[in-house]
């Protein structure tokens, strides 16, 4: 054998490496999605939190479902932006972080943060708080509607197999619907939450489309660090105001922002969610670029399952709160819905090329 078809055979092997390498991180970032998802909800039905959605609160609607949705977002941000500078600081990196905020490139990571943080996270919290679970699955419909997107915009090709991932995943949304409408008690609160759901995932399929330029040519810790920052600064010091000014109590914004990140029993469980969000965010862009895009955002996707996974672990059997478990038909449609994603991001004959040749 030649030293040219060894080297051939070396190359091809750390290439195998290095796919299976990024295939587990985009499988984890998807994983620590549901986590987050886990923990935010419990840190906002701790502490104040609790008084807050009690029935006593003396608060109104808008700002229980509302604000309240946008300000648990902001603080889980902020929290997760902590984590990213430390770090950044850690591995020597706040010297580019702050160069990068005068770049481009970092300007179309601020807009992408605008985008996806108060708008779609803000939408997600809420439609959380309202309707469960149930509602991760939809979410995960961005990159279907990123797909769609990449048409409209940019005018990307869409193959039938595409069509048809597309049309699975919409299948998989209306059996969550329909479960959604045979559960009987509050069914109009979580058909509503639903519905918000959809913001966000056409949020995040807007900054999916977006942010494809800036990760291009940013490190993908820093470009996670300016995400989160100006996410949760962006909720906290415009989304807030903003919706406590709708509700008619606009004093109420700082109010609830000092008390809540003041407050001891929730904020340890929004370090923890902001922890896991971090990684969520930050492996699903390392993910990308080491196994491609498409594989990538399938494999993040899966936070469709893994959602619904850790809520029903995390809240329902290990501290005890009812109405987390999801009925059968909810959980298939959580499947099918990956498979849709799957489908969309690339073609499933591909894996079973590349296995062919790792054989050979």
């Amino acid at each position: 054998m030649s030293e040219n078809q060894n080297a051939a055979i070396l190359k091809r092997k750390l290439d195998d490496r290095f796919f299976r390498k990024g295939l587990t991180v985009a499988i984890l970032s998807g994983m620590t999605y549901g986590l987050y998802s886990a923990f935010i909800t419990y840190a906002m039905s701790n502490g104040v939190w609790a008084d807050w959605y009690g029935a006593k609160s003396g608060l109104s609607a808008v700002v229980v479902i509302y604000v309240l949705g946008a300000l648990g977002s902001g603080v889980n941000d902020t929290m997760s932006a902590v984590w990213a500078l430390i770090v950044a600081g850690i591995k020597g990196k706040l010297g580019d972080f702050l160069r990068c905020l005068k770049t481009r490139p970092g300007a179309v990571m601020i807009v992408c943060a605008l985008i996806g943080g108060p708008i779609a996270s803000a939408a997600y919290i809420i439609a959380l708080q309202m309707a469960g679970s149930i509602i991760i699955p939809i979410t995960a419909l961005c990159p279907a509607i990123g797909a769609i997107l990449g048409r409209i915009l940019f005018k990307q090709p869409l193959s039938p197999r595409m069509i048809a991932g597309i049309a699975l995943c919409l299948c998989a949304t209306l059996m969550i619907s329909a479960s959604a409408g045979m559960s009987g008690s509050g069914s109009s609160t979580q058909i509503a939450g639903i519905l918000i759901a959809f913001i966000a995932a056409l949020g995040w399929g807007i900054e999916g489309c977006v942010a494809g330029f800036g990760t291009i040519v940013i490190d993908y810790e820093i470009g996670i660090t300016i995400r989160q920052l100006t996410s949760g600064l962006a909720n906290l010091l415009i989304m807030v105001p903003i919706m406590t000014l709708i509700a008619g109590n606009i004093a109420l914004s700082p109010e609830l922002t000092l008390t809540a990140l003041t407050d001891g029993p929730s904020m340890i469980f929004f370090i923890i969610s902001g922890f896991f969000a971090l990684f969520a965010y930050s492996l699903w862009y390392k993910g990308n670029s080491m196994c491609g895009a498409a594989l990538g955002m399938a494999c993040n996707g899966a936070y469709s399952f893994w959602g619904p996974f850790f809520c029903w672990l995390v809240l329902g059997c290990i501290f005890g709160q009812e109405g987390w478990g999801l009925r059968p038909i909810a959980w298939v449609a959580a499947v099918l819905m990956f498979v849709g994603i799957l489908l969309i991001a690339l073609n499933p004959l591909t894996l079973f090329k590349r296995n062919e040749k790792e054989v050979a």
